[in-house]
Parts: C-alpha cells; sequence; structure tokens
C-alpha cells in the first residue's frame, strides 16, 4: 500500500527532526488533512517523541477545522483553499492551540479525483509556523490516493527540517 523507500526515508528524516527537537527543548504540534495523520504517526514513532510532540489532529472536514483549531473566520474569510496562505493560518492555529514552538499544518488533494475548489489530485500545501514560518506547494502529478498521502507525508516532513536545520 505504501512506498516502502518513501518510509525508510520518512524515518531517517522523522529522527532527524525529533533530535533537533529535543535538544533544543522544543515543541510541535500538527493539523494535516490529506495525510490522514501519517505525519502525526511518523513523528510518534521516535523514542522519546514526548519530549516534543505535543499533539496532533486530521481536520478532513470543515466540521473538525472548527472543532480543533479555532481557526478565526475573518482571518481566513478572503483565503483561497490549498494555497500558501490557506495552509499558514492552519499552521499557526495548531501551535497556538497547543501552545508548540512549532505548528505544522498539511492540506491537500490525495486523489483519486481532484479537490471540491478545482486542485488537481496530487497536489498539497505545507506550512511551518514557529520561530520562522515556511510554506511550500507540493505537485505530484499522480491520482495514486496511498502514494500521494506518502509523498505529502515525506514532503511536510522534509521541509519541516530544512526549516528546522537554519535554526542550527
Amino acid at each position: 500500500m505504501f512506498d516502502d523507500t518513501k518510509t525508510n526515508e520518512i524515518g531517517l528524516i522523522t529522527q532527524q527532526i525529533a533530535e533537533r527537537l529535543k535538544h533544543r527543548k522544543e515543541t510541535i504540534s500538527i493539523a494535516e488533512s490529506s495525510t490522514g495523520g501519517l505525519i502525526s504517526a511518523s513523528l510518534l514513532t521516535t523514542p522519546g517523541a514526548s519530549a516534543f510532540f505535543l499533539g496532533g489532529t486530521v481536520v478532513y472536514t470543515l466540521a473538525s477545522r472548527r472543532a480543533f483549531l479555532d481557526i478565526d473566520k475573518a482571518r481566513v474569510k478572503g483565503l483561497k483553499p490549498l494555497t500558501q496562505e490557506m495552509v499558514a493560518e492552519f499552521a499557526h492555529a495548531a501551535r497556538r492551540k497547543l501552545d508548540a514552538t512549532w505548528g505544522l499544518a498539511e492540506l491537500g488533494a490525495s486523489g483519486p479525483a481532484a479537490s471540491p475548489y478545482g486542485h488537481a489530485a496530487g497536489t498539497s500545501v505545507v506550512g511551518v509556523a514557529g520561530p520562522a514560518d515556511r510554506n511550500i506547494t507540493i505537485s505530484t502529478g499522480s491520482d495514486d490516493r496511498a502514494g500521494n498521502m506518502t509523498s505529502f507525508t515525506l514532503a511536510a516532513l522534509s521541509h519541516l527540517l530544512a526549516t528546522l536545520k537554519e535554526f542550527d
């Protein structure tokens, strides 16, 4: 179901993230959508994750986003879905919700169909909020749901690690 090569790469990246966060005594909170909890699960595979992982939620629906993130409607009113601006708001909300050093958010269309907003399957946006804010857009060009979920997870964790490295 999931690509073993990517799964191994995720494990290596996760280890580096964990080491950095633990060494710096920093914490993270996650809000993910189309990855379905894979980002959080990946971080939790690391022994001692409770030292840095405050929590995460899958905000797959509007109802879950409202219930778990307390996003200010006025701040997102004019923002388009699946944009870097929107994911930045989600990352900040995840960070605020648990008073974490870092917040990471992922929103996407894993497939096989396009999003209701017209984004092609294989499109995701990832936001990191904290001492630095960094957002990226990912496009796999694929409609393979499980493959996209893994690719989005790998891209999100790689993006987080790159952001953390800026502060080494």
